[in-house]
């Protein structure tokens, strides 16, 4: 039995049956981050030490016979945005290379109530801004199925790294697409909840209307379970919102059991989605998935979104103004790098020096970006207007589902493209995005589930789910897996 190759259903009933330990299945994980995190560099930090000491833990609990939640002993990755105690957290920058994290994110503390097991943080882009993992200030990760192209970003570690069983789930964030587009590229499940179903205390914050934190899996089942542990309302967090632990709206086993569920169920495809530039290979598998829904029982609807098309530049506008405000904080003074050149040096000039140099390409260009717009006699012609737009994009997904339970699209216009090929081009790397920006301006739930490879590269299915119905738009996908 091949231990990093479980789900986290399979690992659970292997430690509850004592088939092999929790230091066992730990270890496993360990040696094969130092095995193929060379070639792949999807961790940036491995923590061996905390790792052993809480399998350990694990294992004494089942010597006694307490009872073990299902995460208990579950080895997972975390994306290096999210807060660890007393652990590097560095957002993938060089400013913050050396940043001690004082506490631990609201997910963390969710995941260490669980007794799931710290394996490390991944790579990302810088500060989550990318859609590749080539802005990281500490090396570019590779993509699992071929290592000459991109995993997606930002959080292209998270997603590598569960592609190539380093971990058995991981964490990332999602502020337009950046768990869902990697899990497409690496072939796993990605899941952007509901803006407000996870805290974002504790995520190092790029643009705060937009952020959320997910998981990344090997599957559905696994998905929803992470979800289940992560998800709560956190009064350090005033967006977050109380959920009902047992969702009324789908029961994942009561459609996976029943034939009329299927049938009943409405699915939605916005022709806005399927654009001219986008691969023709792409297009086929995902009509083909939708294709086996239909043929499954379910009624297709062709559905409209008018505004899709403005919801990239809207984002554009949204993101780095958000971002500016966000990262004018890191000064130099309070924490981080700070590049004090000499005695003689002005506030004004430690402030420049160390942003200047502790800042990467695309960081500078969104602050600059963010900056701009939301400067005197510019607020109102770019970023209030573009939150007009945001309310508009909002209105259309409302209207569609009223007609349906649920909307599919491609997760990207392309499979993972290779490493330098639009790093230069900061507009064709933006374009990446364009399926995915819309949910996280709506703020709604959407999951990416592979649904068939071009040129033995995966292609995700993103589902599109009203807000807070996470379990549905799950027990949607999980049909799909099974099928």
């Amino acid at each position: 039995m091949e231990l990093t190759e479980l789900t986290i259903t399979q690992a659970h009933e292997g430690l509850v049956k004592k088939e092999f330990s929790a230091l066992e299945l730990c270890q496993a994980y360990l040696d094969k981050i130092k095995n193929d995190n060379k070639k792949i560099n999807a961790f940036l930090i491995i923590n061996e030490d905390l790792a052993i000491s809480q399998a350990k833990k694990i294992d004494e609990m089942i010597l006694e016979g307490r009872e073990m939640p299902v995460l208990a002993g579950i080895p997972f990755a975390i994306k290096d945005n999210i807060l660890v105690e007393n652990i590097k957290c560095t957002a993938g920058s060089k400013i913050l290379e050396n940043y001690i994290a004082p506490y631990d994110a609201q997910v963390i503390k969710k995941l260490k109530e669980k007794e799931a097991v710290i394996l490390g943080k991944t790579n990302l882009d810088e500060f989550a801004m990318g859609s590749s993992t080539e802005n990281s200030a500490f090396g570019s990760t590779r993509n699992p199925y071929d290592l000459s192209r991109v995993p997606g970003g930002s959080s292209g570690g998270s997603a590598a790294a569960v592609a190539a069983n380093l971990c058995l789930f991981a964490l990332g964030s999602d502020t337009g697409g950046s768990i869902r587009q990697p899990a497409s590229f690496c072939g796993v499940v990605g899941l952007k909840p509901t803006y407000g179903a996870v805290s974002r205390y504790g995520l190092i914050a790029f643009a705060s209307s937009l952020d959320q934190i997910g998981p990344l899996t090997k599957t559905v089942e696994d998905c929803q379970i992470v979800f289940e542990a992560i998800k709560s309302e956190d009064e350090m967090d005033s967006t977050s919102v109380k959920l009902n632990s047992k969702s009324e709206i789908l029961n994942p086993k009561q459609i996976q059991n029943s034939k009329f569920k299927i049938k009943n169920l409405r699915i939605g495809v916005p022709k806005e989605y399927f654009i001219k530039g986008m691969d023709e290979e792409v297009e086929r598998v995902i009509k083909e998935a939708i294709k086996r829904y239909e043929e499954l029982g379910a009624k297709i609807v062709e559905v409209n979104l008018p505004h899709t098309e403005y919801a990239l530049p809207c984002y554009c506008i949204i993101a780095p103004s958000e971002a500016s405000a966000n990262l004018a904080r890191y000064d130099g003074i309070k924490y981080g790098m700070s590049n004090v050149k000499s005695k003689t040096s002005n506030l004004l000039d430690v402030y420049l020096d160390t942003r200047g140099e502790g800042f990467g390409a695309e960081v500078r260009r969104r602050i600059m970006l963010g900056t701009y717009a939301l400067s005197a006699g510019y607020y109102e012609a770019y970023y209030l207007r573009a939150q007009k737009v945001r309310t508009l994009i909002k209105d259309d997904f409302g209207r569609a589902f009223k007609e349906v339970d649920a909307i599919f699209t491609p997760v990207s216009p392309t499979p993972a493209f290779k490493l330098g090929e639009k790093i230069e081009d900061p507009l064709k790397m933006y374009l990446s995005d364009i399926f995915t920006v819309s949910v996280n301006l709506a703020g709604l739930p959407a999951v990416s589930i592979p649904c068939g490879k071009v040129n033995n590269l995966p292609v995700g299915l993103q589902i599109i789910g009203k807000p807070f119905e996470e379990e549905k738009i799950l027990a949607i996908g999980k049909i799909l897996e099974k099928a």
